[in-house]
């Protein structure tokens, strides 16, 4: 059954694609399936994983916002996963493989966004970074601790996917794109909806470049990566392309990220702050299958598993006097 997938990526795949048999393989041996290759087992195993499902009540940028139709970590991650196959179809790489990376690349991340990352880094001695955290989740949280086992190219691609990654495939590459593309672009959607920027503010060299809508500036960037990349062993944007794209993330940091960081940083960073020394003092009653034999770890692991929802009422449990209560 999956032998015709093979056929299909023999016979239509770039000789610079990471074929689904070219594996570097799991951290553990398993029994292969006979119907699905191991990128596609991989992404299967993701979203059914209960992080996966986690990334619908997380933050992208704004917090609780009022309407419904701002992107969470859930609509970020698929939208990061569309982009990517539309690349690496279009460039003939492996777009399973891609798709994968795609879906797990922010397994990891913390409530509150990028705020409880900072928090997190800051109270944890090891510090935090979400892009291994992701990892983490595949390899050592996810099914009560025994991980997801996944193939190395896929882990390889959630750990790297940051632009200060050095991904091992092509796909890889594309995910790291697809990423950057993805969330500059919707956070300005985002950003105009909430009132936090109008239109008519963003860099007008950039708008030149890009285009003053979401659809034009994706399909831009795509056409670019595509355009340059066809045929080659490697996958990057044209200059003028990815000094445009540089400019409005500035752009989105300096006007954007901040104020809405700022909204949220006071009582992310109290409720965090306050969580992880009651759990760093009472590791009993860290739930499995974090190792409480590192509690530091344990705690860290078990804050950023939290959905924003989740961490506001489990604080509230733990601080806020109940009614009625003398």
């Amino acid at each position: 059954m999956k032998e015709k997938t093979y056929e299909k990526e023999r016979e239509f795949l770039s000789p610079y694609a990471k074929k689904s048999w070219e594996s570097a393989g799991r951290l553990k041996e398993e029994e292969p399936c006979p119907m699905r290759t191991d990128f596609q087992r991989d992404r299967d195993r993701i979203i059914y994983s209960k992080s996966f499902r986690r990334l619908k009540n997380k933050t992208q940028v704004f917090f609780a916002p009022d309407g419904d139709h701002y992107m969470s970590r859930l609509t970020h991650t698929l939208d990061v996963c569309q982009i990517a196959r539309s690349i690496a179809g279009c460039l003939c790489l492996n777009e399973d493989l891609a798709e994968a990376i795609a879906l797990g690349h922010d397994l990891g991340h913390t409530p509150f966004g990028h705020v409880g990352e900072r928090v997190l880094d800051e109270l944890c001695p090891y510090g935090f970074r979400h892009s291994e955290q992701s990892l983490r989740v595949v390899d050592a949280l996810e099914k009560d601790g025994k991980g997801l086992n996944l193939t190395f190219e896929v882990r390889d691609g959630i750990f790297n996917h940051t632009s200060k990654g050095n991904p091992a495939t092509l796909e890889g590459v594309v995910v790291s794109y697809a990423d950057r593309i993805a969330y500059i672009n919707h956070d300005i959607e985002d950003a105009i909806r909430a009132g936090l920027l109008s239109a008519d503010e963003l860099p007008k060299e950039a708008v030149k470049v890009f285009g003053r809508d979401t659809s034009k500036r994706i399909n831009t960037a795509v056409s670019d990566i595509v355009a340059v990349s066809e045929g080659q062993s490697f996958v990057r944007m044209s200059d003028e392309k990815s000094e445009a794209l540089n400019e409005l993330r500035v752009f989105m940091f300096e006007h954007v990220y901040e104020r809405a960081n700022k909204l949220i940083q006071d009582n992310a960073k109290r409720m965090l702050e306050t969580l992880y020394a009651y759990f760093t003092a009472h590791p009993e009653e860290i739930p499995a299958p974090y190792d409480r034999t590192d509690v530091p770890r344990a705690a860290a692991d078990y804050l950023s598993s939290m959905t924003d929802h989740y961490a506001i009422s489990l604080f509230r449990s733990l601080y806020e006097p109940r009614e009625g209560a003398v």
